[in-house]
């Protein structure tokens, strides 16, 4: 069943038009490993995105505030965080759980280092356990009340291990909550990418939709349902609008140029780089110039699994 937050509600036609011929269907895969050794190798990226989305978000319910909704505390469970990378939301979910126990589980350890050093002091028991999310042997069964995973499972390589040791480990009663994106999420960025590299002529292969494509909110629930005897949708919206071009840039680069610069598999020159961010930039600029600021539409939500 799909429940749909309606406080903001920014789809349209043009949107859905848009998103119809602008988002292939082959989307990137990308694996733990990649985030370990490419991508968090330091968190800075993480960290950027995280500070663009508050800083020029619309909707004035943050991403804690729906996870906090999601998870249904009480304040005493044992929670543990899938992918914890920075550990910014589970240090704003924490407050929530100051008599509870909590346990971030991440790939890579400069993140599980900067998720320690974010949590360092507080009260609340905290535990940093390195692996890998289809694997949780570490963790006895009906470990947890609550385990969540935040924007990451598109990088597991094995989602059906991964699920069933989520089930394993959680208690009976108890929560998984998986946050992902529809596939037409931020098309407008979608759209400028694309038009730079055509212009550019640039390789098919970077022709693909983002890797969360892999588990979205359309395809979510099947690939959920065989472990969980519930499995809820829960759909929201928000709007990031950027004023100047260069803040909008600052975001793009820290997306990997949509994936462009992750892994492609194939040899790209930072002046290849430096031609299409000049170009995305115009493009965006010539938006900002057009009606006052550049949206970013962000059709989103998680899935609530017991």
């Amino acid at each position: 069943m799909s429940f749909t937050d309606t406080a903001m509600d920014f789809r349209t036609p043009e949107l859905d038009a848009l998103a119809s011929v602008v988002i292939p269907e082959q989307h990137f895969e990308l694996r733990a490993e990649d985030a370990r050794d490419s991508y968090f190798t330091d968190t800075s990226k993480l960290d950027a995105k995280q500070l663009v989305h508050d800083r020029f978000r619309t909707n004035p319910r943050a991403l804690h505030d729906h996870l906090i909704g999601a998870l249904d505390l009480r304040g005493t469970e044992e929670l543990l965080d899938l992918g914890c990378g920075n550990g910014e939301i589970l240090a704003r979910i924490r407050p929530y759980l100051a008599a509870g126990h909590l346990t971030a589980f991440d790939i890579a350890p400069a993140a599980l280092e900067a998720a320690r050093q974010r949590l360092d002091g507080v009260a609340t028991p905290c535990e940093f356990v390195e692996g890998t999310a289809d694997d949780l042997s570490v963790f006895a069964n009906d470990s947890f009340d609550r385990v969540m995973a935040v924007y990451m499972a598109h990088y597991v390589t094995d989602l059906d291990a991964c699920f069933t040791e989520v089930r394993r480990v959680l208690r009976p009663g108890g929560r998984f909550v998986l946050a992902t994106d529809r596939t037409d999420s931020m098309v407008e960025m979608w759209n400028v990418h694309f038009a730079a590299l055509r212009d550019m002529n640039a390789p098919e292969m970077l022709f693909r939709a983002t890797p969360k494509g892999r588990i979205s909110l359309s395809n979510g629930t099947g690939q959920l349902t065989p472990y969980f005897a519930s499995v809820e949708r829960v759909d929201w919206q928000d709007q990031l609008q950027f004023g100047k071009a260069d803040a909008f840039m600052a975001f793009y680069r820290s997306c990997n140029h949509c994936c462009a610069s992750s892994k492609p598999g194939v040899d790209l020159s930072p002046a290849f780089f430096t031609d299409l961010e000049e170009r995305v930039h115009a493009r965006v600029q010539a938006a900002i110039d057009k009606v006052g600021y550049f949206a970013l539409t962000k059709y989103t939500g998680h899935f609530i699994c017991s």
